[in-house]
Protein backbone atom coordinates (compact mmCIF):
# COMPACT_ATOMS: atom_id res chain seq x y z
CA UNK A 1 0.00 0.00 0.00
CA UNK A 2 2.54 2.75 0.70
CA UNK A 3 4.66 1.60 -2.24
CA UNK A 4 2.21 2.27 -3.94
CA UNK A 5 1.38 5.62 -2.62
CA UNK A 6 5.16 6.23 -3.16
CA UNK A 7 4.87 5.34 -6.51
CA UNK A 8 2.32 7.79 -7.36
CA UNK A 9 4.26 10.71 -5.46
CA UNK A 10 7.41 9.77 -7.93
CA UNK A 11 5.07 9.70 -10.80
CA UNK A 12 3.71 13.55 -10.00
CA UNK A 13 6.75 14.69 -9.45
CA UNK A 14 8.43 13.47 -12.89
CA UNK A 15 4.97 14.57 -14.77
CA UNK A 16 5.82 18.57 -13.15
CA UNK A 17 9.48 18.18 -14.07
CA UNK A 18 8.17 17.13 -17.58
CA UNK A 19 5.07 19.93 -18.04
CA UNK A 20 7.80 22.08 -16.86
CA UNK A 21 10.33 21.43 -19.42
CA UNK A 22 7.70 21.18 -22.41
CA UNK A 23 6.89 24.90 -20.94
CA UNK A 24 10.53 26.17 -21.07
CA UNK A 25 11.19 24.07 -24.73
CA UNK A 26 7.47 26.15 -26.29
CA UNK A 27 9.16 29.32 -24.40
CA UNK A 28 12.96 28.78 -26.31
CA UNK A 29 10.99 28.05 -29.27
CA UNK A 30 9.27 31.33 -29.12
CA UNK A 31 12.27 33.11 -27.98
CA UNK A 32 14.23 31.72 -31.42
CA UNK A 33 11.77 32.16 -33.58
CA UNK A 34 11.59 36.39 -32.28
CA UNK A 35 15.49 36.15 -32.52
CA UNK A 36 15.10 34.89 -36.11
CA UNK A 37 12.29 37.66 -37.05
CA UNK A 38 14.08 40.35 -35.73
CA UNK A 39 17.72 39.73 -36.28
CA UNK A 40 19.20 43.20 -35.66
CA UNK A 41 17.99 43.44 -32.00
CA UNK A 42 18.76 39.83 -31.13
CA UNK A 43 22.29 40.51 -32.95
CA UNK A 44 22.57 43.72 -30.34
CA UNK A 45 21.15 41.63 -27.05
CA UNK A 46 23.91 38.90 -28.05
CA UNK A 47 26.67 41.62 -27.97
CA UNK A 48 25.40 43.62 -25.23
CA UNK A 49 25.48 39.61 -23.37
CA UNK A 50 28.98 38.96 -24.06
CA UNK A 51 30.13 42.71 -22.85
CA UNK A 52 28.36 41.83 -19.46
CA UNK A 53 30.35 38.72 -19.50
CA UNK A 54 33.76 40.34 -20.56
CA UNK A 55 33.20 42.70 -17.76
CA UNK A 56 32.06 40.30 -14.95
CA UNK A 57 34.72 38.20 -16.00
CA UNK A 58 37.46 41.21 -15.85
CA UNK A 59 36.09 42.07 -12.11
CA UNK A 60 36.65 38.51 -11.18
CA UNK A 61 39.93 38.73 -12.39
CA UNK A 62 41.12 42.04 -11.09
CA UNK A 63 39.41 40.82 -7.40
CA UNK A 64 41.44 37.37 -7.70
CA UNK A 65 44.76 39.49 -8.60
CA UNK A 66 44.37 41.31 -5.23
CA UNK A 67 43.77 38.56 -3.59
CA UNK A 68 47.23 36.71 -4.53
CA UNK A 69 49.22 39.64 -5.31
CA UNK A 70 51.31 38.55 -2.51
CA UNK A 71 51.51 35.01 -3.15
CA UNK A 72 53.42 35.00 -6.73
CA UNK A 73 54.99 36.85 -8.60
CA UNK A 74 52.12 37.43 -11.84
CA UNK A 75 50.28 40.16 -10.26
CA UNK A 76 51.01 42.37 -12.85
CA UNK A 77 50.09 40.42 -15.81
CA UNK A 78 46.54 39.12 -13.80
CA UNK A 79 45.87 42.77 -13.01
CA UNK A 80 47.10 43.84 -16.71
CA UNK A 81 44.70 41.00 -18.12
CA UNK A 82 41.06 41.77 -15.83
CA UNK A 83 42.08 45.70 -17.26
CA UNK A 84 41.72 43.89 -20.50
CA UNK A 85 38.66 42.55 -19.89
CA UNK A 86 36.98 45.22 -18.17
CA UNK A 87 37.88 47.77 -20.88
CA UNK A 88 37.02 45.71 -23.89
CA UNK A 89 33.64 44.87 -22.08
CA UNK A 90 33.12 48.56 -21.23
CA UNK A 91 33.77 49.29 -25.07
CA UNK A 92 31.21 46.73 -26.44
CA UNK A 93 28.91 48.18 -24.19
CA UNK A 94 29.80 51.91 -24.94
CA UNK A 95 29.94 51.29 -28.90
CA UNK A 96 27.42 48.86 -29.60
CA UNK A 97 27.74 48.47 -33.88
CA UNK A 98 31.39 48.58 -33.61
CA UNK A 99 31.26 45.51 -31.40
CA UNK A 100 29.01 43.80 -33.77
CA UNK A 101 31.34 44.20 -36.89
CA UNK A 102 34.10 42.87 -35.00
CA UNK A 103 32.39 40.20 -33.57
CA UNK A 104 30.98 38.91 -36.60
CA UNK A 105 34.44 39.53 -38.53
CA UNK A 106 35.72 37.05 -35.49
CA UNK A 107 33.37 34.55 -36.64
CA UNK A 108 34.48 34.42 -39.86
CA UNK A 109 37.97 34.25 -39.13
CA UNK A 110 37.50 31.45 -36.94
CA UNK A 111 34.58 29.49 -38.81
CA UNK A 112 37.55 29.66 -41.98
CA UNK A 113 40.39 28.58 -39.68
CA UNK A 114 38.32 25.38 -38.30
CA UNK A 115 37.61 25.30 -41.77
CA UNK A 116 41.08 24.70 -42.82
CA UNK A 117 41.63 22.49 -39.79
CA UNK A 118 38.80 20.29 -40.39
CA UNK A 119 39.61 20.13 -44.28
CA UNK A 120 43.59 18.84 -43.01
CA UNK A 121 42.38 16.85 -40.32
CA UNK A 122 39.98 14.94 -43.16
CA UNK A 123 42.97 14.26 -45.55
CA UNK A 124 44.48 12.79 -42.05
CA UNK A 125 41.56 10.63 -41.57
CA UNK A 126 41.63 9.68 -45.71
CA UNK A 127 42.61 5.80 -45.27
CA UNK A 128 39.16 5.58 -42.58
CA UNK A 129 36.02 4.25 -44.34
CA UNK A 130 34.01 7.26 -42.97
CA UNK A 131 36.59 10.10 -43.68
CA UNK A 132 34.09 12.30 -46.34
CA UNK A 133 31.65 12.95 -43.31
CA UNK A 134 35.12 15.05 -41.83
CA UNK A 135 35.68 16.57 -45.23
CA UNK A 136 31.89 17.54 -45.85
CA UNK A 137 32.17 19.22 -41.91
CA UNK A 138 35.61 20.89 -43.49
CA UNK A 139 33.93 22.37 -46.48
CA UNK A 140 30.92 23.47 -45.14
CA UNK A 141 32.88 25.46 -42.27
CA UNK A 142 35.04 26.82 -44.71
CA UNK A 143 32.26 27.79 -47.16
CA UNK A 144 30.44 29.56 -44.22
CA UNK A 145 33.44 31.38 -42.76
CA UNK A 146 34.29 32.32 -46.67
CA UNK A 147 30.58 33.90 -46.85
CA UNK A 148 30.78 35.94 -43.67
CA UNK A 149 33.86 37.31 -44.70
CA UNK A 150 32.88 38.30 -48.51
CA UNK A 151 29.98 39.25 -47.09
CA UNK A 152 31.41 41.73 -43.92
CA UNK A 153 30.21 44.10 -42.64
CA UNK A 154 26.72 43.91 -44.49
CA UNK A 155 26.44 40.71 -42.88
CA UNK A 156 26.78 42.05 -39.41
CA UNK A 157 23.69 43.82 -38.00
CA UNK A 158 21.67 39.80 -38.66
CA UNK A 159 24.15 37.36 -38.89
CA UNK A 160 24.53 36.92 -35.06
CA UNK A 161 21.19 37.51 -34.21
CA UNK A 162 20.18 34.80 -36.92
CA UNK A 163 22.62 32.27 -35.53
CA UNK A 164 21.49 32.57 -31.68
CA UNK A 165 17.90 32.35 -32.94
CA UNK A 166 18.50 29.36 -34.70
CA UNK A 167 20.25 28.09 -31.57
CA UNK A 168 17.86 28.71 -29.49
CA UNK A 169 15.05 27.24 -31.57
CA UNK A 170 16.55 24.30 -32.44
CA UNK A 171 17.25 23.85 -28.18
CA UNK A 172 13.80 24.97 -27.50
CA UNK A 173 12.48 21.96 -29.83
CA UNK A 174 14.91 19.29 -28.93
CA UNK A 175 13.46 20.07 -25.45
CA UNK A 176 9.44 19.41 -26.27
CA UNK A 177 11.09 16.49 -28.07
CA UNK A 178 12.82 15.09 -25.66
CA UNK A 179 9.69 15.89 -22.65
CA UNK A 180 7.32 14.53 -25.08
CA UNK A 181 9.48 11.07 -25.47
CA UNK A 182 9.58 11.03 -21.57
CA UNK A 183 6.02 11.61 -21.00
CA UNK A 184 5.11 8.88 -23.40
CA UNK A 185 6.80 6.25 -21.90
CA UNK A 186 5.89 7.56 -18.29
CA UNK A 187 2.01 7.12 -19.48
CA UNK A 188 3.20 3.75 -20.87
CA UNK A 189 5.20 2.46 -17.41
CA UNK A 190 1.92 3.79 -15.65
CA UNK A 191 -0.27 1.46 -17.91
CA UNK A 192 1.65 -1.50 -17.73
CA UNK A 193 2.24 -1.17 -14.12
CA UNK A 194 -1.54 -0.85 -13.57
CA UNK A 195 -2.66 -3.90 -16.04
Amino acid sequence: MTSDVSTNVQSSDIKKEIKGSLWIGALLIVLGILAIVSPAFSTIVAETWIAFILVSAGVSKLIYAFQTRNNDQGFIWKLSLSVLYIATGVMLFVYPLTGVLTLTLLLGSFLLTEGVFELILAFRLRPQQNWTWALGNGIITLVLGAMIWFQWPFNAPWLIGTLVGISVLFTGVSRVMLSLNARSALNHADTATSA
